[in-house]
């Protein structure tokens, strides 16, 4: 019968204190390496690009009663974006013309 010598304390401690630095080790790779979602930067929205579809057009604006025929063309929506009016400088009016009959 064989037997194996008793460890000594020194030798246990040492293996110990190997151990728990490579478990120290592994926790600080795996912290290092994962996550970060938190603290990221959402990506930028997608920029819109200016379309013709919603903007008032110029031509609109050449007399009081081309500004009432585009009103009158535009479709009804209580769902569609208001449309802008960066090409217009002022809203034409009137002194001269008769207003127009409201149904």
């Amino acid at each position: 019968m064989s037997t194996r010598p008793c460890p000594s304390v020194r030798a246990v401690a040492r293996r110990r204190a190997a151990l728990a630095g490579a478990g120290l080790l592994a926790a600080l790779l795996l912290a290092a390496c994962g996550g970060g979602g938190a603290d990221a930067m959402p990506p930028a929205p997608p920029t819109a690009q200016p379309s013709d579809t919603d903007q008032v057009p110029a031509s609109a604006a050449v007399s009081s009663s081309a500004w009432e025929a585009f009103a009158i063309a535009q479709a009804p929506s209580e769902t569609t974006e208001p449309l802008k009016l960066d090409r217009i400088a002022s809203v034409p009016t009137s002194e001269t013309e008769a207003p127009i009959v409201l149904p």
